[in-house]
């Protein structure tokens, strides 16, 4: 695990793969750590021949928390907006996009294929769309586009994702119980639900960071980035979008729309998918960032 200073932030990342080979950067969704890009997908990807980079977001995991700003009220966010006014957040999305684009500086990787899934998907975004020399191609998995007009997602997933988890401290049997019903909730239903492995997984996100506060503060960073289309229509990169035909969290609609703001991109609706990642997919998603990324070195020829 290494840390570096950027953007007035501290970032804990760690790198697979040949540093001399081009690199990929993961960045990872709401509220979740880096470990969400399972070490197996790394060196999934790495094998083909890439340096894959995953990082903790600000705000998650090792990386500078901000703990010291207030937890926000979701209805208090909800009539701030709605009354046209911007609520008072400690940080956006093009905050995160402008630390992506520091640690590759601090890395002294002059570009990268920037890969995303969620909110990660939407820093994505930002990131290709406001540095488009430092893009060489861009993969945005399971995210949207801010369109108003886009189906929402239903108040029953959101209710799940934003009610009061147990103190893991006090009751981590309690907390993981409750992470894993959202998990499974959101999951698809074409692959099998690997309990185990995601009871692991939340068990080490605990043991490395627990701060309740920051799904929040990341909700409210989406909140006020509003319809990143026209940005998106910026994009010029070799571009794939990746999405679960049975996500409930963000409807294929979105997928598409992501897609259809984006002149030239590769649309891939994965059947069975909902929004998660199954390890069955792996190869499959690993098989488009790689083709896509090689695609890029074609359009420079």
């Amino acid at each position: 695990m290494n840390i570096l200073k950027v953007n007035g932030i501290e970032l804990a990342y760690d790198s697979y793969g040949s540093e001399t080979d081009e690199a990929i950067l993961l960045i990872a969704g709401l509220g979740t750590q880096m470990i969400r890009w399972t070490i197996p997908f790394c060196e999934m990807l790495a094998a083909r021949g890439y340096r894959v980079i995953r990082f903790d977001n600000r705000d998650t995991g090792l990386s500078t928390h901000f703990s010291h700003h207030d937890t926000l009220d979701f209805e208090t966010l909800a009539r701030t907006l709605m009354s046209g006014q911007l609520p008072n957040i400690p940080y956006t999305l093009e905050d995160m996009s402008d630390d992506t684009i520091e640690l590759l500086d601090a890395l002294g990787i002059a570009k990268a294929h920037i890969v995303g899934r969620s909110m990660g998907g939407m820093i994505a975004q930002l990131v290709a769309s406001r540095y488009p020399a430092r893009v060489l191609s861009l993969t945005s998995i399971m995210s949207t586009t801010g369109n108003p007009e886009l189906p929402q997602t239903s108040p029953e997933v959101m209710a799940l994702m934003t009610r009061p988890a147990p103190n893991p401290r006090e009751d981590e049997a309690g907390y993981i119980a409750h992470s894993v019903a959202f998990a499974r909730r959101i999951a698809g239903t074409g692959y099998p639900f690997e309990e185990n492995e995601y009871r692991s997984m939340i068990r080490e996100e605990v043991q490395r960071a627990y701060d309740p506060g920051s799904i929040g503060r990341q909700i409210a960073a989406i909140a006020v980035s509003g319809d990143r289309r026209p940005q998106l229509a910026k994009i010029d990169v070799p571009t794939l979008v990746i999405h679960g035909a049975e996500d409930s969290m963000f409807v294929p609609a979105c997928g598409e729309d992501t897609a259809q703001a984006i002149t030239g991109s590769e649309y891939m609706l994965l059947e069975g998918m909902g929004h998660d990642l199954p390890t069955q997919l792996f190869e499959t998603v690993v098989d488009g960032i790689v083709r896509t990324a090689r695609s890029s070195v074609k359009d420079s020829i």
